[in-house]
């Protein structure tokens, strides 16, 4: 449908009528049925539950060509699954790039009747953090899969709640704001109007944060209030106060605020790009003290923000996560390493991601239905490779050429993995970009971070004493990070880089494991390339 997001009107991809999509709730426990129906007219489309693991489940998963067929316009496809923790979850579009056209929204699941979350709250607010572009997914699709490659550009708004303001701003006047933004004149009902935090005074308010950007990562700042973080990706953390928040895509988090500033005034919430270059001003929302009018500016100019560049801050706040006590403490050792060396590279004169110098291009078979029956000839049967080159040099790559390639690791069921990221510097410039890798089917602990080049010695450093279950990690500008997984999820699952771009050129790997141990799969996400074949001949036969 036609939306104007940020004031400026284009084409958004909407659930039911509604930009972003209606946040779905569950409690610990339940079984969730959703009945997706495609009315998009020439598109497949799949959606992803992004943080729920899909135990017993993985044909649930949402992810095209892996889990599932797109589903095609005018099809309807039910996803049944059990969710069996609670935490701060999402879901979105995982078929092409519709994340960037607005095919997002909040999957929140409570504690099971009875339970108690481990802090106390008086009530909760949501923020779902994402950034914008004017060009549609299909126009931007075509841009970063041509030769020659065209870049998409940097967004050209933030978006809190799917709100923004283009060309407009909603903090005029102060000595701080860019001044060449005229004030956006709203009445309250537009579009494109933020959406208020209505507080009351001395309270405690949990603020479940998440980010489905398409490229960068965002930075949050709730003016005069500190923050204290005590969810990250639906997994509790020792609490712990920070003054912003570092939040990269794919990531979630839950933070306690106290309402104990002057109840007489109103206070900025602020979210900037970070990491990379900042050419667009920040989203602002109020933070509105009742019985204030919510169109009470606050006295103050919006906040200030870390600089985007500061890479050691940015580094810094990951290692201040530590697993909150009683939260299962990794294996000791294990069974397997996977090195997983990301690059920039020209694939037959196209520029692409690789991982080992493969770029992922998925099949048109999905993979769990192509392991479950044995066909063959659905995707490369070699092993991709485990590890790089010892002397590839991350600072200056020597060779730029890759090569496409669909192959699967295959992961002997219930060991223990140790997937390590490693970053290099891309082509254009000497500089490394930060890629938040996201794993389906599985939590993982992240034991460690480091600079440079990872090598046997780093293992004695990594912290196995407390280290984060997440489903998301970023790895950092020329470094790596560590994370340790047990395989014990029967299916097929993707393990990729979360920034929208990266994934569509080529920045992924798709995991097997105990495949076998499955049973009969739901034919309904199997009706396209070699499963729709052998699924047919089965039933004749």
């Amino acid at each position: 449908m036609f939306w104007a997001p940020d004031c400026i009107e284009r084409p958004v991809v909407a659930i039911n009528g509604q930009f972003p999509a209606p946040t779905i709730r569950a409690r610990t426990g339940d079984t969730v049925v959703i009945e997706v129906t495609n009315r998009l007219y020439t598109d497949g489309v799949s959606i992803h539950w992004h943080g729920i693991r899909q135990r017993g489940t993985p044909w649930a998963d949402g992810t095209s060509s892996i889990a599932q067929c797109p589903i095609r316009p005018g099809e309807t496809f039910v996803y049944r699954f059990k969710v069996d923790k609670p935490g701060t979850f999402m879901y979105h579009g995982h078929h092409g790039l519709h994340r960037t056209d607005g095919l997002y929204g909040f999957l929140i699941v409570d504690v099971a009747e009875g339970e108690k979350e481990p802090f106390h709250y008086d009530g909760e607010l949501n923020l779902l953090l994402t950034d914008w572009w004017h060009k549609t997914a299909h126009e931007q699709q075509i841009m970063v899969s041509a030769k020659p490659f065209r870049w998409v550009g940097e967004p050209q708004s933030v978006l809190i709640n799917g709100r923004g303001q283009y060309n407009c701003t909603v903090a005029p006047g102060y000595v701080t704001t860019n001044s060449s933004y005229p004030p956006c004149k709203f009445k309250g009902h537009e579009q494109c109007a933020p959406t208020i935090l209505n507080v009351l005074p001395n309270k405690t308010y949990r603020i479940r944060v998440a980010s489905t950007t398409g490229l960068g990562s965002e930075n949050l700042v709730i003016a005069n209030h500190t923050m204290t973080v005590v969810e990250a990706d639906g997994n509790y953390v020792e609490p712990f106060t920070v003054d912003n928040l570092d939040v990269h895509t794919g990531e979630t988090y839950s933070v306690l605020i106290t309402t104990n500033q002057n109840p007489n005034e109103n206070y900025w919430v602020s979210v900037r790009v970070t990491v990379r270059p900042v050419i667009i001003p920040p989203g602002l929302t109020i933070l509105n003290y009742l019985p204030n009018s919510a169109w009470k500016l606050p006295t103050s100019p919006p906040p200030r923000h870390p600089r985007w560049d500061d890479l050691e801050y940015n580094m810094n706040f990951p290692k201040s996560i530590f697993a909150l006590k009683g939260t299962p403490k990794p294996p000791r050792k294990a069974h397997r390493r996977i090195v997983l060396l990301n690059t920039e590279n020209f694939v037959d004169g196209y520029i692409k991601w690789s991982v080992n110098n493969v770029s992922l291009v998925l099949p048109s078979t999905p993979y769990l239905g192509a392991i479950k029956y044995g066909l063959k000839h659905a995707f490369d049967q070699r092993p991709p490779p485990e590890n790089f080159a010892s002397d590839f040099d991350i600072i200056n790559p020597a060779n730029r050429n890759a090569i496409f390639g669909n192959g699967v690791y295959v992961l002997d069921f219930n060991t223990t993995v140790d997937l390590i990221l490693q970053n290099a510097n891309s082509m254009e410039q000497n500089f490394s970009a930060f890629h938040p890798w996201h794993l389906h089917g599985h939590d993982f602990w992240v034991v460690g971070h480091g600079e440079g080049k990872f090598s046997e010695k780093d293992v004695k450093k990594f912290n196995l004493k407390n280290p984060p279950l997440r489903n998301t990690a970023v790895v950092f500008s020329d470094g790596w990070t560590a994370l340790r997984f047990v395989a014990d999820n029967p299916g097929v699952w993707s393990f990729h880089c979360h920034l929208e771009h990266h994934l569509l050129m080529g920045m992924g790997v798709v995991l097997s494991v105990g495949v076998d141990r499955l049973p009969e799969l739901p034919p309904e996400g199997l009706a396209c390339g070699l499963t729709a074949e052998f699924l047919m001949r089965r039933n004749h036969t």
